[in-house]
């Protein structure tokens, strides 16, 4: 079935088909291409996702994918349903600044280079210059065949605005870290710490450019969408939580006066509870880099049930077994469901533990807080889910992980051991 919303043409198929690799493109008329991507455990049928990429599709749009969640009867009971109309991401989107991989600029800058990739193109001709060189690349190929020069400048100033604030974001650290250090207003331990977080920073720029060039690398033998490796992403992400993390954990600890707790034995469980949920919600951030990459956001569109099962069918679809929790859309999902579920679960009974605890009036803000967070990034990921994950929202959950990493680890600043 298909529908058509204008700019893009929309294929809702299900199939059953054997698991024997990559499909070839299926032709649907003259000026587009099918593809319907298999999965498998070896053998049998079972449905697949599929995306229809037409010749005038908008270039930010993400491609036409197959959604389950409720609407048209698909293959094995599962359901789908076609998505709202696409709607063009506006041009005052970008003060957000929402991630590249939700707005699908990621791949608009086909070079690196630190001091001359911060000058832009200023002339016709040299727009013209750089958009051959994206032509180059199988994004344009394969995704964005009839994009214009104008809709190539908006993904390609998206991206560079995400580089230029990683640059500011460098020099914000090594400028005052250079001035402080030469004034000798740093101690010992503190300036092993700058030269820790400097060469985080440095290690991140790498990091994001090792992780574009994943997805400008041509693949002949596949007819994925060109994008940038999961792997990588999540080693960017990560890379960029830890960096983040360490930064604020040190400023906390310089800037907020250090209570004097009493080492009972209820406070000492608090502290491994706190510790371990902090972890608990690292980790479920990082899952999301999974969700991103593989665009698992849009398989299963319902809540709380994933379609019309608990479990889907096809949770364990590729093989072997360990391949599907990196790799397999629908078990991505469901992993990054498991945890934020897990995540908030936590957070309450640490909040109800907590009240058993005699605590400072800083530590109780703080566990207070994380809960507030933790119930409002609950409502913004169900939310992003069941509404086909627009950009602005999606960008806002991403933006709340980051919150309520922030808030733990202000809790644990606040529950940290005294110096004796």
């Amino acid at each position: 079935m298909s529908t058509n919303t204008g700019t893009r043409t929309h294929c809702f198929t299900t199939c059953s088909s054997p698991a024997r690799g990559n499909a070839a493109p299926l032709g649907t008329g003259t000026g587009g291409w099918d593809r319907h991507r298999r999965r498998g455990r070896g053998g049998g049928t079972h449905p697949c996702w599929g995306w229809c990429l037409l010749p005038r599709a908008p270039r930010t749009a993400r491609s036409c994918r197959r959604l389950r969640g409720g609407g048209v009867s698909g293959a094995r009971g599962t359901t789908v349903r076609p998505p709202p109309p696409p709607r063009a991401l506006p041009p005052r989107s970008a003060e957000l600044r929402p991630s590249p991989r939700l707005t699908e600029s990621g791949l608009s800058m086909v070079d690196w280079h630190l001091v001359k990739g911060m000058k832009p193109p200023r002339t016709q001709r040299e727009w013209e210059a750089e958009f051959r060189k994206y032509q180059q690349f199988p994004e344009f190929k394969i995704l964005n065949r009839d994009m214009t020069l104008a809709e190539f400048k908006f993904i390609w100033y998206m991206e560079y605005s995400h580089r230029m604030w990683g640059r500011l974001v460098g020099l914000a650290y090594i400028v005052p870290a250079a001035y402080f250090w030469r004034k000798g207003w740093l101690s010992r331990p503190m300036k092993g710490c700058v030269l820790a977080l400097c060469g985080l920073v440095c290690f991140q720029g790498l990091l994001g450019w090792y992780m574009v060039k994943s997805g400008l690398e041509e693949k002949p033998d596949s007819y994925d969408i060109p994008r940038v490796s999961q792997y990588r992403l999540a080693a960017h992400l990560g890379s960029a939580l830890v960096l983040y993390s360490a930064s604020l954990w040190t400023g906390l600890s310089l800037l907020l006066p250090q209570h004097k707790l009493p080492e009972t034995h209820q406070l000492l469980r608090l502290r491994r509870f706190a510790h371990g949920t902090t972890a608990l919600i690292f980790l479920t951030a990082l899952s999301g880099a999974f969700v991103a990459g593989l665009d698992a956001g849009l398989v299963y569109n319902s809540f709380p049930k994933m379609g019309e099962r608990w479990i889907p069918d096809d949770l364990l679809a590729f093989s072997p077994v360990l391949k599907n929790i990196f790799e397999n859309p629908t078990t991505v999902q469901f992993d990054h469901r498991v945890l934020g579920i897990a995540s908030v679960s936590a957070i309450t009974a640490l909040y109800l533990f907590s009240r058993k605890v005699p605590l400072p009036r800083r530590a109780r803000i703080a566990v207070t807080s994380l809960l507030a967070v933790a119930c409002l990034q609950v409502g913004l990921g169900i939310s992003t889910l069941l509404l086909y994950v627009p950009t602005p929202l999606a960008a806002t959950h991403q933006s709340g992980s980051l919150a309520l990493l922030s808030t733990a680890l202000w809790l644990l600043s606040e529950l940290r051991r005294a110096p004796k």
